[in-house]
């Protein structure tokens, strides 16, 4: 029916194809009774290393603890900086903070939304200790640029992909590009779990192996802590019912891929001026679309228009992290990173899935534009 709600992500319509092998995967290692890493870990790692072309891939936790294993392997820790987004999910500067470390924000890229270069160098100063740019929405950072400043610095970059598993660029697959790569397996992801999982990826062996026993309290051998790590462990359900997924998410970001096609051409037919609607900018093909995201100038009113008409939407992201009240501290004023604040006040997210049919993207278009008409 053309009233029936369209969902911001439909897991359902991913997950109903493969329930079988999903349900063999399940009663395999409920038959198995090894729930805590294992062979079921070992095997998607493996997995998911050589989709990458990657060395070295961690199973963890989450994406926020990939992001904290990353940064431990690294030494970070009290006094030190990281240069980093104020226009992402809160792990990105949570996890920096929680190692007693300084978020250092810079702005962004009025288009990509991603990190802006000439702002990571000049922040960075002998107390950086990382950079951390994020992948957001799927669509790659300049990683070209980036490391040609931080390499000459000697600054390693940890990539935040957690939006962006499979992504490319033509320097290389995402999370193969600095020290570490961190991913989120959280259910919304392209990759989804069924619960909470991460990954992180390096080509260093040394880091990985530095990684392998941060995610187990630092211990090597058992019961033995030369260094203090924590429970960072990605669960063998997870990741047996992760590795049924993985082959099918190329075919998953084409679809996404096509949909923001699509999209762009809808929009672009309707001829709203940009200062009312802007569609995404898309700089790389290796845009893997975890979200699609226009900017308006009515976004709050438009917002609750789709929420009216049953069409899914979500604010990617409402409030910048350097605005945060945990971080009042840090003394960053009103304004003083204004791309990416005016972003926060424009940003909204439609359904990109990739089992969104034409028809309903139709009526998604036909709803925002006859609404920003009026």
């Amino acid at each position: 029916m053309a009233d029936d709600p369209i969902p911001l992500l439909d897991i359902h319509a991913q997950n109903a194809p493969l329930f079988e092998a999903l349900r063999a995967a399940f009663d395999r290692v409920l038959d198995k009774g090894a729930f805590i890493l294992g062979p079921e870990v070992s095997a998607f790692e493996r997995a998911v290393a050589e989709y990458l072309g990657v060395p070295h891939a961690i199973g963890v936790s989450s994406g926020t603890d990939a992001l904290l294993v990353a940064l431990m392997a690294l030494g970070v820790g009290p006094g030190d900086e990281v240069v980093t987004t104020p226009f992402s999910f809160f792990a990105t500067a949570g996890s920096i903070a929680r190692l007693g470390a300084t978020p250092v924000f810079v702005d962004i890229d009025p288009e990509t939304f991603n990190l802006d270069p000439d702002g990571v160098e000049a922040a960075i100063n002998e107390r950086t200790k990382a950079v951390m740019p994020v992948h957001l929405f799927g669509q790659p950072c300049d990683m070209a640029e980036l490391r040609a400043i931080t390499e000459p610095r000697g600054v390693p970059i940890v990539e935040d992909a957690a939006q962006a598993l499979g992504a490319r660029t033509e320097q290389g697959v995402v999370g193969a590009l600095g020290a570490f790569g961190c991913f989120s397996f959280f259910p919304s992801k392209n990759l989804g779990g069924f619960g909470d999982g991460g990954l992180v990826t390096t080509l260093d062996a040394a880091l990985a192996e530095r990684a392998r026993v941060i995610r187990v309290h630092g211990s090597k051998p058992k019961y033995f802590h030369a260094v203090i790590g924590g429970n960072f462990r990605l669960d063998a359900l997870q990741a047996a019912l992760l590795a049924v997924k993985l082959p099918h998410l190329d075919a998953w970001a084409a679809g996404r891929r096509d949909n923001a096609r699509r999209y762009d051409a809808l929009f672009a037919e309707a001829g709203l001026p940009p200062e009312r609607l802007r569609t995404p900018v898309r700089r790389s093909e290796g845009h893997v679309y975890n979200q699609y995201v226009l900017r308006t100038d009515r976004r709050d009113a438009l917002a609750a228009h789709l929420g009216d008409a049953g069409i899914g939407h979500a604010i990617y992201y409402p409030l910048c992290l350097h605005r945060q009240g945990c971080f009042a501290n840090l003394g960053y004023a009103d304004g003083s990173l204004p791309v990416a604040e005016r972003a926060s006040e424009e940003v909204l997210a439609i359904p990109v899935y990739p089992e969104l049919d034409e028809a309903r993207q139709r009526r998604v278009v036909d709803t925002i534009v006859s609404f920003l008409r009026a």
